[in-house]
């Protein structure tokens, strides 16, 4: 009934900057908390930011200052401004958003994108 879908993620040098999108389609009523996830390989997934219906902002410590969330509440998307990457960044980056979906408050991710940092 929801979908989550990212776009944006792709191959970049150190240094360089990325704009990751997740639009949400289907049935949803509202969106509470949007929120972007990271996982490399070997590692946990971690949380990397997230923006709540209110506007409040959290970020990883690892990415302040360097990445920026915002939403579109009309349009159902979270984005993510990345910049200064680095090597570390690189990852599988996953949406995920907290929803009231037919009168059921539930929790749906996305599928992931792929960023690189690489020279």
């Amino acid at each position: 009934q929801v979908q989550l879908v990212e776009s944006g993620g792709g191959l970049v040098q150190p240094g360089g900057s990325l704009r990751l999108s997740c639009v949400a389609s289907g049935s949803i009523y509202s969106i509470n908390n949007m929120a972007w996830y990271r996982q490399a390989p070997g590692k946990q997934r971690e949380l990397v930011a997230s923006i709540i219906s209110g506007g409040i902002r959290n970020y990883a410590d690892s990415v302040k200052g360097r990445f920026t969330i915002a939403r579109d509440g009309a349009k159902n998307t979270v984005y993510l401004q990345m910049s200064s990457l680095k090597p570390e960044d690189a990852a599988v980056y996953l949406c995920h958003m907290d929803m009231y979906v037919l009168g059921i408050r539930r929790d749906y991710w996305g599928q992931g994108t792929q960023v690189t940092v690489s020279s």
